[in-house]
């Protein structure tokens, strides 16, 4: 179905198709259509005033919703920009600055607003606010919601400069290099400009000494001096620098060619393009309570390869089931059906990079949900999460090598994953200890009757958030450690009728071979 729309010039077929030949490591055809998207996104960083710049919101957080992130996407309706418009209305040039920056860019689920925006900068310059100075002159020189002036837009700049603000050295620099608001173009002072933005970490200044080594302006031409400016760039997340490198990694230009690290640069910067605007609309579509409309939005993102759609879509199919508007083979998905979409999603997802989603895989094979049981499947999945630090992934693969189960039974590596797990989150404290206590009772009671009663007790298998807040308060856990202390009880006293037994088979001189009458041999 992508490729006809492709090949009629659909983006966002583009992208879907570029995706699958990424997943198939196909990297010679994924690179070329990534190639021109990427070019799409970055022009369209340049013109587009209007349009919100896209904040990526993941609307989970492990498997509770992500309340926090949610509510910060309410727009007016968040009772934290209430509070600090109010501050703002008081005087206060900090909340005016913010105010001002979340209409200018549309953050928080606000609509992007060049004319509020334009309102409060204003009153924060008259008590000073530098970084509303510079954001001033990006106004001007962009026309964003005032007649575009050039001259205006380097007064601001300077003006915030003055206040040691080094990010608007860089838009001084940009001026020149074009000659807007100026004489003409003067490359000496641009570059200077720029070194002075980069000599105080700012991306944009690293950006644009990248771009003017790589073209040789004013400047001689030094491709891998311009790649060295361009990696700081991208190591602060700008996206232009992304673009830039993904480049020379494709064509061999100032780095090894190296097509599948251009693929995957391309795709990060294709990813912001104009298409991303589905996910404002997803977003918004969750948070008016359209679960179904929020999980189509999100399933035709995760066609397109993004990871938090992926995610996203994946939790609202196992959180709201039938109401996530799954279709199946025959009108709404069966939970089987479900089961399998939400598994190909998260498996979708830690391809990606997404530990949680390696860490739910896991659980799938492990439980056998949406798919067949495999413990060795699960340990891999285990294994993917744990690379990324995950503690409850290190948690379960002691818990599996502990009892044997996708992986070699084994209590030293036990013990080694449950420390490591106790090291990355203090939170699996509780769930660890008592982890110990079962591999010590196994070590040095292994033909004891208390490893067939743990043994026999349900796999509680314990999810570190779920122990952190609910193991004083939840019956099934006061249970659990009820019985672990009087498991340490019965083998405390066990142990000492032993030795006591021990002691006075000593005295009387027990014969070699048991007589009629003896007594058991303890455990």
């Amino acid at each position: 179905k992508f490729n006809f729309a492709a090949e009629g010039g659909n983006l966002q077929s583009k992208l879907a198709i570029a995706y699958t030949y990424y997943r198939q490591h196909m990297y010679e055809k994924a690179v070329k259509l990534y190639a021109e998207l990427a070019e799409v996104a970055v022009n369209s960083f340049l013109i587009s005033k209007y349009s919100p710049v896209i904040e990526p919101v993941r609307i989970h957080n492990g498997a509770e919703e992500n309340k926090e992130a949610l509510r910060k996407s309410r727009g007016e309706d968040d009772d934290v920009f209430q509070i600090l418009e109010y501050q703002a209305q008081k005087g206060n040039a900090g909340a005016m600055y913010k105010i001002g920056y979340f209409y200018y860019f549309g953050l928080r689920g606000l609509r992007r607003d060049h004319a509020k925006a334009l309102a409060w900068f204003s009153r924060a310059v008259e008590k000073g606010e530098p970084r509303s100075m510079e954001l001033l002159g990006e106004i001007y020189a962009r026309g964003a919601g005032v007649e575009r002036n050039y001259t205006k837009a380097l007064e601001w700049l300077t003006l915030a400069a003055k206040q040691q603000l080094y990010s608007a050295y860089n838009g001084m620099g940009y001026l020149y290099v074009k000659g807007y608001g100026v004489e003409k173009k003067n490359y000496t002072k641009a570059k200077e400009y720029f070194e002075m933005a980069a000599d105080n970490e700012d991306a944009g200044g690293h950006y644009n000494l990248g771009v003017i080594h790589l073209k040789g302006i004013g400047v001689k031409r030094d491709v891998k001096l311009a790649c060295q400016y361009f990696i700081v760039a991208a190591n602060a997340g700008q996206p232009k620098a992304f673009y830039q490198l993904a480049k020379m990694f494709h064509m061999g230009v100032g780095l090894k060619k190296n097509l599948p690290m251009a693929t995957g640069l391309y795709k990060l910067v294709a990813e912001r393009g104009p298409w991303n605007s589905l996910s404002r609309w997803a977003l918004e579509s969750y948070l008016k309570g359209n679960v179904g409309k929020a999980s189509l939005l999100y399933s035709r993102m995760a066609e397109l390869g993004y990871e938090i759609a992926q995610s996203n879509a994946a939790w609202i199919l196992d959180k709201y089931a039938e109401h996530s508007m799954c279709v199946g083979e025959s009108g709404f998905c069966t939970d089987s059906e479900r089961h399998q979409r939400a598994h190909s999603l998260w498996w979708e997802a830690s391809e990606q990079g997404n530990e949680h989603a390696a860490l739910l895989i896991g659980d799938a094979y492990y439980y056998g949900r949406g798919t067949v049981r495999d413990y060795e499947r699960a340990a891999e999945a285990y294994m993917h999460a744990k690379s990324q630090s995950n503690a409850q992934a290190l948690f379960n693969l002691g818990y599996m090598h502990e009892h044997g189960k996708g992986l070699p039974f084994d209590l030293h590596l036990a013990k080694r994953y449950y420390d490591q797990a106790l090291q990355i989150d203090s939170a699996a404290k509780l769930p660890v200890t008592l982890a110990l206590i079962s591999l010590w009772i196994r070590k040095n009671y292994a033909d004891s009757f208390m490893v067939h009663v743990i043994d026999s007790l349900p796999e509680f298998y314990p999810k570190i958030e779920a122990w952190v807040e609910n193991v004083i308060l939840e019956e099934g856990n006061a249970t659990i450690l009820t019985l672990f202390v009087c498991l340490l009880t019965v083998l405390y006293f066990r142990e000492r009728q032993r030795r006591n037994a021990g002691v006075a088979a000593g005295e009387v001189g027990i014969p070699d071979q048991p007589i009629e009458h003896a007594p058991p041999a303890p455990n």
